[in-house]
């Protein structure tokens, strides 16, 4: 089905109601792997950090990464779940050429952490509750790179390469409860759930969760049923999405050729697909397996895991402070709005402003510099605010500078613009551009006397009461002060020429 084979979103909710489930996949920022001790660190040669451990070699035995155990723990707690007094590891089998052991040691019936929930805002500032089912310790697999296809994936492809650097890394899956009652919003819902938990997993230093290099990724799934149905549909799951726009396209392309195929009669196949950035659509890739196709069986090679409750505990009173709490702490303190915070959220600048303020700027300057110039160059750019090559220090120092009166907006703007092209820290730009406010009273007070001198009629307006006239004369020496002269200075010597007060 291609793209124009679609229903509208609009007619597909009139008629059915989306139902979604979403795991998500994040990967530990341990040393080394989950069962030996290979590195973990990227770059390096394939195929260069493995050992018979992780490549299931005969006799080779795995050990739990006490540390992966702890980061499980961590998300479990802030994420409201129980912690397991007792759980066990168990291999799902199955065979990709990207598992070497032909199993994955995983977690089945009996994960460390379950039965909890997580609160999301959306953007008009409503809480929407996602439930969670688990969160269970697992490894990753090893990389597929498919050569000689026009897609980079397998089908048409001449030949695959494999490297097992990254089978056997710390992986922690989220799994929620069916999501319900989101209605039209199951979307936004879905984006705004992966970034708070995104925000959440950083928040604990348990891995950078940096979505464009596969340490988060979603699986997507997604049903739909006649309106006032009690039965859930028939799922599909939409594999490994890899950033937050992406999960909400995906999720709203699923509802729309769900409802396409189930308007002319069809019958939705419960399978996996395959996400396409290019034009948000999903393709088919293969039947989805059931958990029994799987053949779980508990791991024989490893002991069970029994987090004591006192461990547990110290480990709850060390959370950091959690992002939802963090956000109305600074909303505060920032002195802004709700729908404000929400705007600072949506540009990803909420660190960004933090940190600039602790180098010495005001809250007002730093939210004012990261969500008007700097976003809008973002913008421009398609990067995230936190790629620009500008640090909140240097953001700070030019708040500080126009506090100082040695810039205006305008100059600022031109001293961040010279940060950015790399020509130094903003003091360097400031002389290298020669940009500084001129202050000199005697300099200014003569561009004022020129102006008056060649707007007569302007400067007779102003003199009978227009007031409001003077902009245009004070657009004048800007204009003859190259942008440098203190505008509201400028503005007083006007009108102190023209002997008008106000």
């Amino acid at each position: 089905m291609t793209v124009t084979e679609l229903v509208s979103y609009e007619d597909a909710l009139a008629t059915y109601e989306p139902v979604m489930g979403l795991e998500v996949h994040v990967e530990l920022g341990t040393k080394t792997k989950m069962f030996c001790g290979c590195s973990t660190a990227l770059g390096a040669e394939p195929n260069s950090q493995t050992c018979p451990t992780c490549l299931g070699m005969p006799g080779s035995l795995p050990v739990v990464n006490a540390v992966g155990v702890e980061s499980a723990v961590k998300i479990g707690l802030a994420l409201h779940c129980e912690i397991a007094e007792w759980c066990r590891f168990a291999r799902k089998n199955y065979f990709y050429p990207d598992m070497p052991k032909n199993f994955q040691t995983s977690q089945y019936d009996e994960p460390i952490a379950f039965n909890g929930y997580l609160d999301v805002q959306l953007e008009d500032g409503e809480v929407f509750r996602v439930e969670i089912e688990r969160a269970h310790m697992e490894e990753d697999t090893g990389k597929s790179t498919h050569v000689g296809g026009a897609t980079g994936r397998i089908h048409g492809a001449s030949h695959s390469l494999l490297d097992y650097n990254r089978a056997g890394i710390p992986l922690i899956e989220i799994v929620t409860k069916p999501i319900v009652g989101a209605g039209e919003r199951a979307p936004e819902v879905a984006k705004a759930y992966v970034a708070e938990l995104r925000e959440l997993i950083k928040a604990l230093g348990v891995s950078e969760a940096r979505m464009e290099m596969g340490q988060m990724r979603c699986d997507v799934n997604l049903s739909l049923r006649p309106k006032g149905a009690e039965k859930f549909g028939t799922r599909s799951e939409t594999k490994n999405v890899n950033s937050l726009r992406s999960v909400e396209r995906a999720a709203r392309f699923e509802i729309q050729r769900h409802a396409a195929v189930l308007g002319a009669g069809g019958t939705i196949l419960q399978e996996t697909r395959h996400f396409h950035e290019e034009d948000g659509s999903t393709t088919s890739g293969r039947i989805k397996e059931e958990a029994e196709d799987y053949r779980y069986f508990p791991e024989p090679d490893l002991v069970p895991v029994a987090p004591s409750r006192e461990w547990v505990e110290e480990l709850r009173a060390g959370l950091p402070e959690l992002p939802r709490v963090r956000r109305n702490r600074l909303r505060e303190e920032w002195g802004i709005s709700e729908h404000e915070m929400q705007s600072v959220l949506n540009a990803g600048v909420i660190d960004l402003i933090t940190a600039t303020i602790e180098a010495g700027a005001d809250a007002a300057s730093a939210r004012k510099w990261w969500m008007g110039e700097l976003a809008r160059r973002a913008n421009e750019e398609g990067i995230d605010p936190t790629a620009l090559p500008i640090t909140p220090a240097q953001v700070a120092r030019v708040a500080a500078l126009v506090a100082e009166g040695a810039l205006n907006d305008k100059l600022a703007r031109q001293v961040i613009e010279g940060v950015l092209a790399g020509e130094g820290d903003p003091d360097a730009v400031v002389d290298k551009r020669g940009l500084k406010v001129v202050s000199d009273e005697g300099a200014l007070g003569t561009a004022v006397d020129e102006a008056i001198a060649g707007n007569p009629a302007i400067a007779d307006k102003i003199r009978g009461g227009k007031v409001a006239a003077a902009g245009a004369l004070v657009g004048a020496v800007m204009k003859a002060t190259r942008g440098q002269a203190d505008a509201a200075r400028v503005r007083e010597l006007i009108l102190e020429r023209l002997g008008v007060t106000e």
